[in-house]
């Protein structure tokens, strides 16, 4: 694969994880969140697949095609790098405090990607970055607006997203095994 076909490989999966973000943000806003509970066990999983692929997305960039970072770019991967062994070592323990760990990383990263991506999209306000990686460089531009950085912003917005909905899901109580409303077994059973 060529540099353009895995950036538009990334570029979709960053759709995908900002349809991910959005509705994991939804649920967890919501009372729509009780039927989210069925998902609970699969959030921090899903939440550390993301951080990989936007891990090794960088690497790729840096290490492969030799895309220099900028200074921004090095602080995002100062949150999402530290999320792949937090996230994992989570869904393998099952731990239910892995939202504590990882959701700070991933809103701050979240809070950087953005103000990147912006600065990125209205390059005049200027930037402290060096000349050899400004962070206005334009190493891609998918579709015209996916760049690096928006990339980066679709991986902390569905992490968060996924770690908000499963701190909410933490505290609500555990489903009752006889409530049969939402397993999919709507027909009522009689009660002895």
């Amino acid at each position: 694969m060529n540099v353009d076909q895995v950036s538009l490989l990334l570029a979709l999966l960053s759709f995908g994880s900002i349809a991910i973000g959005t509705v994991a943000l939804g649920l967890a806003a919501t009372s729509g969140v009780a039927r989210a509970a069925a998902l609970r066990e699969l959030l921090v999983p899903l939440a550390f697949i993301i951080a990989l692929v936007c891990t090794l997305g960088s690497l790729y960039y840096s290490g492969i095609v030799h895309f220099r970072p900028c200074r921004l770019c090095w602080w995002q991967r100062i949150m999402m790098y530290p999320l792949v062994p937090v996230l994992g070592i989570a869904a393998v323990r099952r731990d239910r405090g892995a939202a504590f760990y990882g959701l700070p990383l991933a809103v701050g990263g979240l809070g950087w990607a953005i103000y990147h991506t912006q600065l990125r999209w209205f390059p005049d306000q200027g930037s402290s970055c060096e000349a050899e990686a400004a962070c206005t460089s334009v190493w891609v531009n998918t579709f015209g607006f996916v760049s690096i950085p928006f990339m980066a912003a679709a991986g902390f917005l569905a992490v968060a997203g996924l770690l908000l909905l499963h701190l909410r899901l933490e505290r609500l109580p555990a489903p009752d095994p006889n409530d049969h409303r939402f397993t999919g077994n709507n027909r009522a059973e009689p009660h002895l």
